[in-house]
């Protein structure tokens, strides 16, 4: 496996430094982004991790795996020492699980006042729910989010685990640990950053909560504007099993779907009015499910329809649009999405190699400061552990 080192990577956070304490979801994922930027990110594994890919492998892109038994009374040290040189440590333990390992906040800003301290959790570190196991689904639910997603007459829709975990979890996360950087670069002082997954996916859905407010929005789900309740903003089944999507809000936009679709009638012309609407959806669908997929990408292909293809997972690396700007990689014999944003001055470049649990034990421990002697006292001790080369 090839190692990344600090002197090799790319990107506007070349220069930070940041330890890794391995968990689900939400953390992997705003640790990549913060690699994918060009941090080096040390992960820390358990021992159990040596040899077993999980679910989430490629959210460990371009980043080197350590594994140290956090319950051996000489790992804490270790990770201290490791602190001392990093800007950031970000864990998503229970509220309570680092402090009993020796790792809380007050002991790592003690060795190093200008850590950045950051805490992934779906609840937050405290309140009622704070020591309560839960997941993605959960933490959405709370924040009104999942309430808001799915069709009128049904159950909400599970939205993938992106709200939660990724958009409200781990992008904020990122968020949190580059902002805390950036202010610790100034005062000298580190701080503790407390996101939780459940505050993170209510602040995604301000703008709804702020419709909602103002007596815009509906608790009906699949009623509103952007929910699927507008036939203008929605998705219609093709004739060869596919789906296009249509998001005509303006009526500009709205208009020529109307003129390219031949369905230039008074009954379907003001989509502005509610009782229209499903006039509106039974001529959109009748005339959509009456061709393909790609008979409909030609026929609006160049106009000022907004629509797209709904491409599936194979699909979508392969499209002329994400092809020419280059937004996915082949990795591992499939693809995977590149970094974004994207930087005119520092340049990202292509994420680094999935590492295998321990594959960078001793190369890491060493480029951080330990000596060889220390290293192999670790490994014989059974503080930390090495994969088996190949």
């Amino acid at each position: 496996m090839i190692s990344v080192v600090s002197g090799e990577r790319q990107g506007p956070l070349r220069d930070v430094r940041v330890v890794e304490l391995a968990g689900l979801a939400p953390v992997p994922f705003g640790a990549m982004l913060l690699a994918d930027l060009g941090a080096d990110v040390v992960r820390i594994d358990r021992p159990a991790a040596i040899g077993f890919e999980p679910f989430t492998a490629a959210l460990g892109r371009g980043r080197r795996s350590v594994v140290l038994d956090l319950k051996h009374e000489g790992a804490a040290e270790v990770v201290l020492r490791l602190v001392e040189r990093a800007d950031a440590l970000v864990e998503g333990f229970r509220p309570g699980v680092m402090e009993r390992l020796r790792l809380g906040p007050d002991t790592c800003l003690g060795r190093n006042e200008r850590l950045v301290y950051a805490r992934m959790t779906g609840w937050g570190q405290d309140g009622p729910l704070a020591s309560q196991p839960g997941h993605d689904l959960n933490y959405v639910a709370l924040s009104g989010a999942l309430g808001a997603i799915g069709r009128a007459g049904e159950l909400p829709v599970p939205p993938l685990n992106l709200v939660g975990d990724f958009g409200g979890g781990g992008m904020l996360l990122a968020l949190g640990v580059v902002s805390a950087i950036l202010e610790a670069r100034s005062s000298g002082r580190g701080q503790v950053v407390d996101a939780a997954m459940t505050e993170g996916s209510a602040l995604l859905m301000t703008m709804i909560y702020g419709a909602r407010n103002a007596g815009l929005w509906s608790q009906e789900r699949g009623t509103n504007l952007l929910d699927g309740g507008a036939p203008f903003y929605d998705v219609y089944a093709t004739s060869d099993g596919g789906a296009v999507a249509v998001g005509c809000l303006e009526p500009r936009f709205y208009a020529e779907l109307l003129r390219l679709l031949d369905l230039e009638r008074p009954g379907l012309a003001d989509h502005t009015d509610r009782e229209r609407w499903p006039a509106i959806r039974d001529a959109l669908a009748e005339t959509f499910a009456g061709g393909t997929r790609a008979e409909w990408e030609a026929l609006f292909e160049g106009s000022e329809v907004c629509f797209a293809p709904v491409l599936d997972l194979d699909e979508a690396p392969r499209h002329p649009h994400n092809v020419a700007r280059g937004a996915f990689y082949e990795a591992d014999g499939g693809m995977l999405p590149m970094p974004s944003p994207r930087f005119g001055r520092t340049p990202a470049g292509r994420p680094g190699p999935v590492s295998a649990a321990g594959a960078d034990t001793e190369a890491t421990l060493a480029d951080w400061g330990f000596g060889e002697a220390e290293i192999r006292t670790l490994l014989e001790d059974g503080v930390a552990y090495a994969a088996a080369a190949g």
